[in-house]
């Protein structure tokens, strides 16, 4: 395209140049048209091809017809006035694909940005042999359960657990998060990091199909095929804008001639009309409206993936502009989800008890809970401090929203929440210590409970704050623990309301109750991290999931995923999407009203083929660099 672009520029400008074509061989048959075919070829013959096939496939208003039909009519008016004026028609044809190579070039560059974050898709996996040597094996040949080999430099291919090393991994890629992260032997290291220092052994836990990288990349690879409300308006506004200008047009053409011939007795001035419905033709190419918008779109979507937050398509960026309440989940979103073991108490809740009898409390539930992936669940298990062993525990059954019971050394133990005691027929005591209670019975017997305390992230107070900054109306908390442990949390990070106490079909009442509520044109976003908030992250106007530690369930079920789990990034987000409408509605009104004053100048004869060339390929340029800020968040 740019050899074409300065071949056929600096040919123009020698026949522009020359004083008198006709010094070339042949130049003097029709003031040398033959030289200027030449051009006009090199630069347009590919509109002209693509205008032939638009019209074989019955689609035949199109920007490639509108330039073909311009161009080539100027062409038709110049041989006809045997005025040898040529070069309007060359020049509209160079500066609209001067236009193309500025839309490209953007396209290109939204799209490199895109693909740094592919680059993170391992090409191989190495896999130990029994005489130590690695063999290279394709990721998708790697089984579950199997240990791979990451040396320094190379990515990590899967999902897995660190088995023995320690290391460096680089995650800007997945996170946007410049900070390198230290892991070491039983950290959870997630595909798609760069490993920086020492050798890793990493046992697989997904395949890699399932793995976080193949995750993102289908999630950005489909991201396009979601089309926003305003693209949709302007595809649905090109397809009856571009006919109604060509008919216009037309009558632009003819009319007026025919007017003055039949009813004025005047010469029509055939080809001043037609010279006018040239220029209203080349006015009227929706292009600039075409290209940008899509465009603006796609570098908002690219400029949020370079800060590790991946929406899924340009409607989810356009709901989440308009974002006015935010509903977070309390473990995993605003907490750490990572719990200590704060205090154990008898039944009496009165003194603590002795050491044996907490070993015991604690020992029961680490084996009662050894099944659970939850946060508190492994809490418990890294309280007892010693190995598991599943063989004391059978029939293991997990009550959502309460607890768990199951048979440990042939004794029926029940570990959750007051629900469950009370499903139970266990009378248990009310703990005054804030933090998450979980309450032990065995055989029907109270024993005592355990109180854990989550840690709060440490952007989540800012997070808050960033939300309420942007105009966001409400911030809700949503949680199943106690209603003591809720409010203190969101007292000290300022949110708006809070539930507690909630079981996940609560969670899913109470987001509907604050969807009929909310006004009719606000949208309410739900933050979620855990397998029970898929079903509230569907429900939501937008949902929202944390991408690290979240489920494959609420991140296949959310809109947007952030990758470093940051509340904060959702304020971020909202920014980029605000940003990109904004940049979308600059673009509409520039394109819209420039070319609406220039079709009025066009059909009064003011405007002319440069004017014509400015109202087209100039607004489009001026959209397509307007829309390339949309990837600096």
């Amino acid at each position: 395209m740019l050899l074409r672009i300065v071949v056929a520029a600096v040919l123009t400008a020698v026949l522009a140049l020359l004083p008198d074509i006709s010094i070339l061989p042949l130049g003097g048959v029709a003031h040398g048209l033959l030289y200027y075919i030449v051009v006009y070829l090199i630069i347009g013959y590919d509109i002209l091809r693509k205008a032939l096939m638009g019209i074989r496939n019955s689609r035949v208003f199109d920007e490639n017809f509108l330039m073909a039909v311009a161009t080539l009519g100027a062409f038709a008016l110049a041989l006809y006035e045997q005025s040898g004026d040529y070069l309007e028609a060359i020049a509209v044809m160079l500066f609209y694909q001067v236009g193309e190579l500025f839309q490209s070039y953007a396209v290109g560059k939204s799209r490199r940005n895109i693909a740094a974050l592919m680059d993170i898709r391992p090409d191989y996996a190495n896999i130990e042999q029994e005489d130590g040597s690695l063999e290279r094996v394709d990721p998708d040949d790697v089984e579950t359960g199997q240990v791979i080999v990451v040396q320094p430099g190379e990515k990590v291919p899967i999902d897995g657990i660190v088995e023995n090393g320690r290391s460096t991994l680089n995650t800007s890629a997945l996170t946007g998060e410049s900070l390198p992260r230290e892991v070491g032997e039983g950290d959870e290291v997630i595909s798609g990091g760069i490993n920086m220092t020492g050798v890793l052994k990493i046992r697989t836990t997904k395949e890699f199909g399932e793995s976080t990288v193949s995750k993102i990349l289908e999630l950005v690879e489909d991201s396009a095929s979601h089309k926003s409300r305003s693209e949709d308006f302007i595809t649905r506004f090109a397809r009856v804008y571009t006919p109604a200008v060509c008919y216009a047009a037309l009558a632009l053409a003819l009319l007026p001639p025919l007017v003055r011939l039949l009813f004025m007795g005047a010469d029509p001035m055939w080809s001043q009309w037609i010279y006018r419905a040239l220029i209203f033709l080349v006015i009227s190419c929706p292009c600039a409206l075409v290209v940008s918008i899509p465009l603006s779109f796609f570098a908002g979507i690219g400029g949020a993936s370079r800060e590790g937050v991946l929406v899924k398509g340009a409607n989810m960026l356009e709901t989440l502009s308009k974002i006015k309440t935010v509903v977070l989940d309390k473990t995993g979103t605003l907490t750490l989800g990572v719990f200590e073991v704060t205090a154990m108490h008898d039944i009496d809740d009165a003194d603590k008890t002795d050491e044996e009898e907490k070993q015991m409390l604690v020992e029961l539930a680490a084996l009662a809970e050894c099944a659970s992936s939850h946060p508190i669940s492994k809490s418990l298990q890294k309280a007892y401090g010693k190995t598991i062993d599943h063989s004391r525990v059978a029939d293991i059954q997990e009550l959502s929203g309460k607890g768990i019971t199951a048979v440990v050394d042939g004794r029926r133990v029940a570990v959750g929440n007051e629900k469950l005691m009370l499903a139970e027929g266990v009378e248990c005591c009310h703990c005054r210590a804030a933090g998450t209670v979980v309450h032990v019975a065995a055989d029907g017997r109270y024993l005592g409970h355990i109180v854990l305390g989550d840690v709060v992230k440490p952007h989540a107070a800012e997070a808050v704050r960033a939300l309420h900054g942007l105009g966001v109306s409400r911030t809700v908390m949503l949680t199943g623990d106690s209603r003591k442990v809720a409010e203190e949390v969101a007292s000290a990070l300022g949110v708006d309301q809070v539930y507690s106490e909630l079981l996940p079909a609560d969670k899913v009442a109470k987001v509907d109750e604050l969807l009929a509520a909310q006004d009719k044109n606000a949208r309410l976003a739900f933050v979620g991290d855990g397998i029970n908030d898929a079903p509230v992250l569907t429900r939501a106007d937008l949902g929202i999931a944390m991408g690290g530690l979240g489920s494959d369930a609420a991140i296949e079920a959310a809109d947007v995923v952030l990758m470093d789990d940051d509340p904060l990034k959702i304020a971020r987000a909202i920014r980029i999407s605000r940003k990109t409408l904004s940049i979308v509605w600059q673009n509409i009104i520039m394109a819209l009203g420039i070319k609406g004053v220039c079709l009025v100048l066009g059909a009064l004869g003011i405007a002319n083929m440069w004017l014509a060339i400015f109202a087209d390929v100039g607004v489009l340029i001026l959209a397509v660099l307007n829309a390339i800020r949309a990837m600096r968040p």
